[in-house]
């Protein structure tokens, strides 16, 4: 058998009444030596759902209808990670079926009942090639989307683009939007997660497509260098996803957004100085609305507004008299997102090195940022895990006060002390709030 694979095999005796082929991104990552999937496509010539069911009873799995006109069903395996996509081949058509996909490196074929390999679009001559070739470039008017999921493997791949495909995306790309933004989101998630992603984006920049997917991009890509930033707007935010270091591609996706207010808050003094008052706030406002749109979770959402609401925040902090204090206040805010928010100004300090900003101002910095996620690191799990030493109730009592909004405000800056560790015990908290008895 060619391909050694603990899930397939305990299929081999379900499958002897079909004609099954394995296809699409497992042999895709398997030719490319790459992690293997844990979702496994296989198309059918003859009977798709009785297959579906009998591997579902058999594995005792749970069986899944996605697309009964297509005839695409999926069975998730029971311990919920690995799962079979089964569709029935075209006009129970092989060759038709291979005729009709997208790019000739995920139509590679194995057929799992003769264990051999079936290539007719030469899909492993272009994975050693490293391009991406349409298979007909009518095929990717069947389903747009597939002009969206070319850059998500240019990103994942780091392969080159053919120059028809190119061409052809450039003139056509706008017809994305005809797609549920639910399918456009997934291939944003998996797009920010490739490798090559800083390398696709300004790819996607110079074919103006990427503007097509984030309509922000138009308007940022209006403002130029100054003497903070020695990189226009656009290509500034391209340098901030540049300089993230975490994997996670929210992150990465809030590093392009960071900036989204400045267009609408860009102010020039006589000087000639430029200003962008608000556009931390502003661009939290913008971001939500068009995060909204491509159909982000309100989790993702949240996470990705804070980060542009508060991505100045941090360097803010560095000439503050009492460090402990603000810190304090920054974790208590920011609580377990404080890494992440500390990454991205770090990268948007590095990525503004115009004519006014010395080496020592970006290492000064870059030292301060540090102190802050040293710090943080230090009352991680009090940050994680915020217990005020006193509860609500016991404020009330002490202070002999009814429910309102001061027993919050007091329960905040009594986490705060306890995150500076100004106070550590139960009758230290006691003696601080009975200031509020005045």
């Amino acid at each position: 058998m060619l391909i050694q694979d603990k899930v397939l095999s305990q299929i081999d005796n379900i499958i002897k009444n079909y004609r099954v082929f394995l296809v699409g991104g497992y042999l895709r990552n398997y030719f490319l030596n790459n992690e293997i999937s844990s979702d496994r496509d296989l198309v059918c010539i003859q009977g798709a759902i009785n297959l579906a069911k009998e591997l579902a009873e058999k594995l005792d799995g749970t069986f899944i209808e996605l697309d009964s006109e297509n005839k695409i069903y999926r069975v998730v395996l029971k311990d919920k990670e690995n799962y079979f996509d089964i569709s029935e081949a075209i006009e129970n058509n092989i060759e038709k079926d291979a005729k009709r996909r997208d790019f000739t490196i995920n139509s590679i074929f194995y057929d799992l009942n003769k264990k051999e390999l079936y290539d007719p679009n030469f899909g492993l001559d272009d994975l050693k090639k490293g391009i991406i070739k349409a298979i007909s470039l009518d095929n990717m008017l069947d389903d747009s989307l597939r002009f969206l999921r070319m850059y998500r493997f240019r990103s994942t791949t780091g392969f080159k683009i053919d120059e028809n495909l190119k061409n052809f995306s450039k003139k056509n790309f706008s017809k994305i939007h005809s797609i549920a933004k639910e399918r456009i989101n997934y291939e944003i998630m998996h797009l920010f997660e490739g490798k090559y992603l800083v390398e696709t984006l300004l790819e996607m920049l110079e074919d103006e497509t990427l503007e097509i997917i984030f309509p922000f991009i138009k308007e940022i890509k209006k403002v130029p260098s100054n003497t903070h930033h020695h990189l226009d707007l656009v290509h500034h935010s391209i340098e901030t996803v540049n300089n993230i270091k975490s994997n996670n591609p929210l992150l990465k996706i809030a590093a392009l957004y960071h900036d989204i207010g400045k267009p609408s808050t860009w102010t020039i003094e006589p000087s000639g100085r430029h200003r962008f008052i608000g556009h931390d706030l502003k661009g939290a406002q913008l971001a939500k609305k068009e995060l909204e749109n491509l159909k982000f979770s309100n989790k993702q959402i949240s996470y990705i507004s804070d980060m542009v609401k508060y991505h100045i925040y941090p360097a803010s902090l560095i000439n503050c008299a009492d460090n402990k204090k603000a810190y304090a206040r920054f974790i208590r805010k920011l609580g377990t997102n404080t890494p992440d928010i500390i990454e991205l100004s770090k990268a948007d300090r590095l990525s503004a090195r115009g004519v006014d900003v010395s080496n020592e101002m970006v290492e000064k910095a870059l030292l301060h940022l540090d102190n802050l996620l040293n710090y943080y690191n230090e009352v991680e799990s009090m940050a994680k895990n915020p217990i005020c030493l006193l509860n609500g109730r016991e404020i009330m009592e002490i202070l002999n006060i009814k429910p309102s909004k001061l027993v919050g405000d007091i329960t905040n800056e009594l986490l705060e002390m306890q995150l500076s560790k100004e106070i550590t015990t139960k009758k230290q908290a006691i003696n601080f709030i009975q200031k509020y008895k005045k």
